[in-house]
């Protein structure tokens, strides 16, 4: 309202100065008569207009309050009005008039009872100054009765319009800030919902320039992606092929399918295009991340492989117990040789190898936790070598154990752990030997960095570094036979056992992965 009672006090100089050009200026015998006092006319000329020029240059003062500063003007006023109309009788209707506009200014910016009690103020010294020139038997009545009635009725009814308009004026104002606020807000909103989407989004003018880009969209265009307040750069220049399928899609209409790589690390997008208005060219450009989709894609087939593997497990489980218990019948019989009974032996051991395995599967699949134990590694790395040579002759592996120190306490689950190495060594005889040769694995246990590791190392070809970054992905394989789960389950595995499993390049060749788990207890190992 500071812009309001600006004008006010703008419109109170200029009527303080015609006032003072009516009492000194030149042509004042033509304002229509002579002053019944010339020393109170000149009087209140002189202060009318300093205190004008006070208040004009009060009104921009925030310090000032304003409510103040309207009832200081409007009693000034008043009483101004008053003596001047005293003073110069030939002035008074005009004198009035101009009061008029000075009480509906005062009662726009102040509260209605402090509006209605101005403009009755007026009325008042309004009639009081008309009764004192009737009280005077000297004085001829300079104006009737009607006209001071006329104007004491306007001062009221200007005092109630204006209040009433001055209030509907700071409703809609407050009305409009809390709006411009709300929008405001949102503006930030749907600026951070945009900038932390992980879809990148470039707006682009008819130009080719970048108007804007999020994160997600500079993350894929390079870290020399366009930032367009710091950087401006145009589309061509980042991305020709891009620009080129904008270029493509205003001229057919046509969006083509095929990813597009852009980027310095070579990101592989899906770009889709919207025009953000009708007769303009600015485009909106959405870039896809190929990996993003092909992870959800991974997550949902996995979710389906989890409840498919529960239900084949369960399914599993049947016909291995009769496996199992049938072997026992058999072990039992005395018909049975030696040499028989030794395969039955091992079938048996498969058995529960298996149920193990099973059981993990299960587990996995219900995200159940892992049951750690206090166990020794190197024993349970002799022991496993012990079982997995009665199953892999030793023409197509050669398993040995590794490491200098006689016990590594661990924590986790044995059952766990054996289903890791199964899966690791398997790998290992299947890749990790050279052509007419037999894998050499070693299974060496040791410290690393003050935790218990067991290092899979065989002497095969190795693995390439372009596709070693994907080895713990699920469905990733490099084999015509293989499913891509083993080493996925092995490493879910040791993320349940709160431990990790990760592959480890090796300068003269071969392959490793390591197992690192959790420090145990000696004593209780």
């Amino acid at each position: 309202m500071r812009r309001e009672l600006y004008l006010l006090a703008l419109y109170r100089t200029l009527e303080a100065a015609l006032l003072a050009l009516a009492v000194f200026g030149p042509l004042k015998n033509a304002f229509g008569g002579e002053a019944r006092d010339p020393a109170l006319a000149v009087a209140v000329a002189a202060t009318y207009l300093v205190a004008s020029a006070i208040l004009l240059l009060l009104s921009g003062r925030r310090s000032v309050p304003l409510a103040s500063h309207v009832v200081v003007g409007v009693l000034i006023d008043i009483a101004v009005a008053t003596l001047a109309t005293h003073a110069l009788p030939f002035a008074g209707p005009g004198i009035a008039m101009m009061l008029l506009f000075n009480v509906g200014a005062a009662a726009l910016l102040l509260p209605l009872h402090l509006g209605l009690a101005a403009a009755a103020l007026a009325s008042g010294a309004l009639v009081l100054q008309y009764v004192l020139v009737l009280a005077d038997g000297n004085a001829l009545r300079e104006r009737p009765l009607a006209e001071v009635l006329m104007f004491s009725v306007s001062y009221l009814a200007m005092a109630t319009l204006t209040n009433l308009l001055g209030r509907d004026m700071r409703e809609s104002r407050d009305l409009a800030h809390r709006r411009g606020a709300e929008a405001a807000n949102l503006a930030e909103v749907n600026e951070l919902i945009i900038r932390r989407m992980r879809v990148g989004v470039l707006m682009v003018d008819g130009s080719g320039r970048i108007r804007m880009a999020n994160e997600a969209a500079r993350i894929l265009l390079g870290e020399s992606g366009p930032d367009p307040e710091a950087n401006p750069r145009t589309l061509p220049q980042i991305s020709p092929a891009l620009a080129m399928r904008v270029a493509e899609w205003r001229r057919s209409g046509q969006t083509d399918d095929t990813p597009l790589t852009i980027g310095d690390d070579g990101n592989e997008v899906l770009p889709r295009f919207t025009r953000l208005l009708a007769t303009d060219d600015t485009t909106l450009i959405f870039l896809d991340d190929t990996a993003l989709v092909s992870r959800r894609a991974e997550s949902l087939t996995l979710a389906a492989m989890g409840r498919f593997s529960a239900s084949l497990a369960h399914e599993i489980r049947n016909p291995l117990a009769a496996i199992s218990y049938a072997t026992q019948l058999l072990e039992e019989s005395r018909d049975i040789g030696d040499s028989d009974r030794r395969l039955l032996q091992i079938v048996h051991q498969q058995c529960l190898r298996t149920n193990a395995i099973v059981e993990s599967v299960l587990g996995l699949a219900r995200r159940e936790r892992a049951q750690p134990e206090n166990v020794d590694l190197v024993g349970q790395v002799r022991a496993f070598i012990d079982d997995y040579r009665q199953t892999c002759p030793e023409e197509n592996a050669s398993l040995r154990q590794g490491g200098q120190l006689p016990e590594v306490p661990a924590m986790v689950d044995p059952r766990h752990l054996q289903q890791v190495l199964t899966s690791l060594a398997n790998n290992a005889v299947r890749h990790g030997h050279q052509p007419g040769e037999a894998a050499r694995i070693t299974l060496h246990v040791d410290l690393f960095e003050g935790r218990p590791v067991i290092e899979v190392t065989d002497r095969g070809p190795g693995i390439p570094d372009a596709v070693s970054h994907q080895l713990f992905r699920p469905f990733f394989t490099t084999s015509e036979q293989g499913t891509g789960l083993g080493l996925y389950i092995a490493h879910e595995l040791c993320r349940a056992n709160d431990g990790r499993l990760e592959y480890v390049s090796v300068p003269g060749g071969g392959a490793c992965f390591r197992i690192t788990l959790r420090g145990g207890s000696v004593m209780l190992a």
